[in-house]
């Protein structure tokens, strides 16, 4: 992004902040008519991208040129069109009413600009999926087999890419929830950090976990967790919360490669943490219409287990290569987290309105003012009009490009509906499959772990389940669990090789390989991984099914991430041989994944198993045995 200065500066950062704050106005009072909100939605932030983010490395990086206004303006043009007629838009009949000259050229700049946007703040590999999609509308009719399509005449795919507000495009309901709920929800975020709440986040990590071997990477794990609940971004994550951990693990003696990775680990987990569990969530309650407040109750034990298991592996490297704590100087002591204890209520009250079935929106808008009211009770975490402002800037700075993301992903999905390729490609899968629910869920996963080497978590959740979400549900899958399932593996693409956004953001904090810095990422993060097929074969892990059905689940897992973490390490109470360690190892893959042995089997594999192993350990110490 550009390193404005001067009045220029003071002029888009306005323009952000008070794009920002009229979202926030509506969140609280209501929004105006779908399309117009939208319109506005897309007016006000995708001429931002080009004003901030340059067209090319050797561009300007103090101030935009004036091919970067021009763009900027020709962006605003199609969609202050709809704010402003948003009733003409509403009143037409898709693919039925005449879409003229007007509407085509209206719609080519969208298109157009949306594109060049999304190249330049978010991911060339969006912009190209976006143009493979509507090229594919254009020569669907000369290809073979599955993927032949009718003829699309120009009109058409312009149409169905823009103008199509009921089913997709540019205007379809995803851009309706980024506009309204995820919008206000950013705010939120942005008020949690101007109060100081990523100090209480990262306080508390230290006090919590810093005491303990390895000390610096536990710190990482909570803290990363905690900052879950601001930022929808793992790679914001990665260099908010790295920037202290990082060095600090590479300090006490952890490889630059595995620090990175640990925290790459530890940062796109943020996604999975309630209550807020980033952008995606929000857009998996508009399309399934589950309330919010019930995704939250299923993801909560998965995301627990997820960090369950990389702290489980943190502190097994840490033992093995006998790693300090830190130090008694760098852990804050407990009067400083509790000088900043209060900031919690906002959280609380959010959770609150939104277990009362009150909306998103609305329990964001009131969780911001709480949180204002509530960081005037102690003076260093009081907002003045400064700290208020800002937060409203990076708010706005935040929403321009998860805009242009959300209606680049909205064109996809429009143009693998008209032509038919979810079915199509849903239908290969379904027949590679054969009929067998686990190969198609490794087929899956595989699809959404590619998808997400090019673009980021959301588009890739939003276009892998419309692709394998059908093919679950026709096996018997409940919909939810399918829905956790893809929206999972698109998370944690974000740190698995070779293409991972959060673990390169780390090695460049490192100074590692971006690829084996994946590697790593991937090795600490395998909780994300068996907790994925959970939702699938263990719905005691959703809170679903009696007491006991809830206990047995998350029980298995966390003994067989127990295993499967110390059998990489090659550490449980102390250095394991060759023998054990591929015994925990086959142990906790079965208990976690062969779910033909029934429950109760898998969880005496794991508990019985991790018993016997720390018993034998325990033994070979009061010998003196050697390792």
């Amino acid at each position: 992004m550009r390193d404005l200065s001067g009045p220029l500066r003071l002029f888009i950062f306005a323009w952000a902040a008070s794009a920002a704050a009229v979202h926030l106005y509506f969140g609280g009072f209501g929004f105006p008519e779908p399309i117009g909100m939208r319109g506005f939605h897309l007016t006000v932030f995708v001429p931002l991208c080009f004003l901030l983010w340059p067209a090319l490395k050797s561009s300007r990086m103090d101030r935009p040129t004036w091919l970067d206004w021009v763009w900027a303006f020709v962006a605003a043009a199609p969609h202050a069109w709809v704010m402003w007629n948003w009733d003409v838009v509403s009143d037409r009949m898709e693919y039925v009413d005449p879409f003229g000259p007007m509407y085509m050229a209206l719609g080519i700049i969208a298109i157009v600009t949306l594109l060049e946007a999304t190249r330049r703040a978010v991911e060339p590999g969006l912009a190209w999926m976006i143009i493979i999609c509507l090229g594919y509308m254009l020569a669907g009719p000369y290809l073979p087999g599955v993927l032949n399509t009718r003829t699309f005449t120009w009109a058409e795919i312009v149409e169905s890419a823009w103008l199509v507000p009921t089913a997709g495009g540019v205007y379809g309901p995803l851009t309706g929830i980024v506009a309204t709920t995820i919008a206000v929800f950013i705010l939120f975020g942005a008020f949690m950090q101007a109060s100081g709440t990523g100090r209480l986040f990262t306080n508390l990590g230290a006090a919590a976990a810093g005491r303990f071997s390895g000390g610096p990477a536990k710190v990482a794990v909570v803290t990363s967790g905690l900052f879950g609940t601001m930022s929808g971004s793992s790679v914001s994550n990665v260099i908010t919360t790295g920037a202290m951990t990082i060095p600090l693990m590479i300090r006490i003696g952890y490889k630059p490669a595995v620090a990175g990775g640990i925290e790459a680990a530890a940062s796109v987990g943020g996604a999975l943490m309630p209550p807020v569990m980033g952008a995606a969530a929000f857009v998996m309650a508009e399309i399934t219409n589950i309330p919010y407040s019930q995704i939250v109750v299923a993801a909560a034990i998965g995301a627990v287990l997820y960090y369950y298991g990389i702290l489980a592996a943190v502190h097994f490297e840490a033992k093995k290569a006998g790693m300090r704590p830190m130090t008694a100087e760098e852990i804050p002591p407990w009067r400083e987290v509790l000088a900043d204890a209060h900031l919690v209520i906002p959280i609380g009250v959010l959770v609150w309105l939104m277990s009362e079935r009150w909306s998103g929106n609305f329990a964001a808008f009131w969780a911001c003012v709480a949180m204002v009211v509530v960081a005037v009770i102690r003076r260093r975490t009081r907002m003045g009009p400064r700290q208020i402002v800002d937060a409203f800037v990076n708010a706005g700075l935040t929403m321009a490009p998860l805009a242009v993301t959300i209606a680049g992903a909205g064109i996809v999905v429009s143009c693998l509906t008209a032509t038919g390729m979810v079915v199509a490609f849903g239908g290969i899968i379904k027949g590679l499959a054969g009929g067998s629910l686990p190969i198609l869920l490794v087929l899956l996963a595989f699809t959404v772990l590619v998808l997400g080497m090019g673009i980021p978590t959301t588009p890739s959740y939003i276009i892998a389940a419309a692709i394998g979400v059908p093919q679950l549900i026709d096996l018997g899958v409940p919909m939810l669990a399918a829905h956790l399932f893809i929206f999972y593996f698109a998370v944690l693409a974000d740190a698995s090789p070779p293409v991972a956004a959060a673990a390169f953001a780390a090695s460049a904090i490192a100074k590692s390989g971006p690829t084996i810095t994946s590697v790593h990422a991937t090795k600490f993060g395998i909780a994300g991984f068996t907790v994925g097929f959970g939702f699938i074969y263990d719905p005691g892990i959703m809170f679903q099914g009696s007491a006991w059905t809830i206990f047995s689940a998350t029980a298995n897992q966390a003994a067989a991430l127990t295993m499967v973490t110390a059998a990489f390490a090659g550490f449980l109470i102390r250095p394991m041989g060759p023998v054990l360690r591929m015994a925990l190892g086959v142990g906790g893959t079965l208990a976690v994944f062969a779910h033909s042995l029934g429950d109760e089997t898998r969880l005496l594999i794991s508990v019985g198993g991790l018993s016997a192993a720390l018993l034998l350990q325990f033994l070979a110490i009061r010998k003196g045995l050697p390792a």
